[in-house]
């Protein structure tokens, strides 16, 4: 029975020593499993707030390119309008300008046929209209003149007229220089800034493609953070959990080891001096055990 009960108190230590030496190992395990996942989370953190900065400034960009598209599709649309405008009044201006010169060449034609008769071309219009029109300048031509003053005063009167006639025409061809020189130059620098305007929109277009997709790979990125912070989160509180379990597990044995360890040496070796005792040992060791054991009690 004594050696019955010393192999199971010696089981007992031996289960002790094989606990803790579980425990230990548990309590380590789970130390450095606790400490991984959390900087996995603290990693994951600061990779979604990089992400929620990165994404905050895409969207600043993205609108900021947005405005420029919208604002430049307007300045092209304004600038437009007004080349439009300019090649309309350039039109009109040119037109009136033929009409005028065109009017008065057939002014001057008509006073040529008044004071030069020789340079006189008869216009390319039927004979009928071209009858009522002399008819109706001999109706309202002045009785002419004496035969001799009237050559002086006619030449004197047809060089002033045709002269000015001839200003005018010249004028009005200067006009006309100045403003198919300008029509040009606006249509080039408008054909200039449409070509810049198209290049820029392309090059922002893309660019703000770019950035959409880079917003949206961040985006990605941010979510699957997000469901790996939550999952790592999660085995964190089950580390912390079972880190707890073995707390309850394990604190009593590993505080009360030593005593435990102890106890067993002392009742082991007292159940051994009671089997020698038992076995013919020296009657003083009997003695001196109750005297232990009274002690002990």
């Amino acid at each position: 029975m004594i050696d019955s009960m010393v192999v199971t108190l010696q089981q007992e230590q031996t289960d002790d020593d094989n606990k803790k030496q579980y425990c230990a190992k548990q309590f380590d395990s789970a130390d450095d499993k606790q400490k991984g996942l959390e900087r996995s989370v603290s990693d994951l953190e600061n990779e979604m707030a990089k992400g929620a900065d990165a994404i905050a400034t895409m969207k600043e960009e993205i609108k900021a390119l947005e405005d420029g598209i919208k604002a430049l599709d307007k300045e092209v649309a304004e600038a437009t309008d007004q080349r439009k405008e300019e090649n309309q009044d350039y039109t009109e201006l040119m037109s009136s300008d033929h009409a005028a010169i065109e009017l008065l060449g057939f002014a001057k034609n008509r006073l040529q046929k008044f004071y030069n008769p020789k340079l006189y071309k008869a216009p390319g219009a039927p004979a009928l209209i071209q009858l009522a029109e002399v008819r109706a300048h001999q109706q309202d031509a002045p009785a002419p003149p004496p035969a001799t003053a009237g050559a002086f005063k006619k030449s004197e009167e047809s060089s002033g007229v045709l002269a000015m006639i001839d200003l005018l025409v010249k004028d009005l061809d200067k006009e006309m220089t100045e403003a198919q020189a300008s029509e040009k130059h606006s249509q080039a620098d408008y054909e200039a800034a449409m070509q810049d305007s198209a290049d820029k929109r392309a090059s922002d277009s893309k660019t703000l493609t770019d950035k959409n997709a880079s917003k949206a790979s961040i985006q990605e990125d941010l979510e699957r953070n997000k469901e790996e912070k939550a999952s790592t989160t999660k085995e964190l509180m089950a580390t912390h959990s079972y880190i707890a379990s073995l707390h309850a597990e394990c604190d009593w044995l590993l505080q009360y080891f030593e005593v435990r360890k102890e106890a067993r040496t002392g009742e082991i070796d007292s159940l051994k001096n009671a089997k020698s005792v038992l076995s013919g040992a020296d009657f003083s060791l009997v003695q001196s055990g109750r005297s232990l054991r009274g002690v002990a009690a």
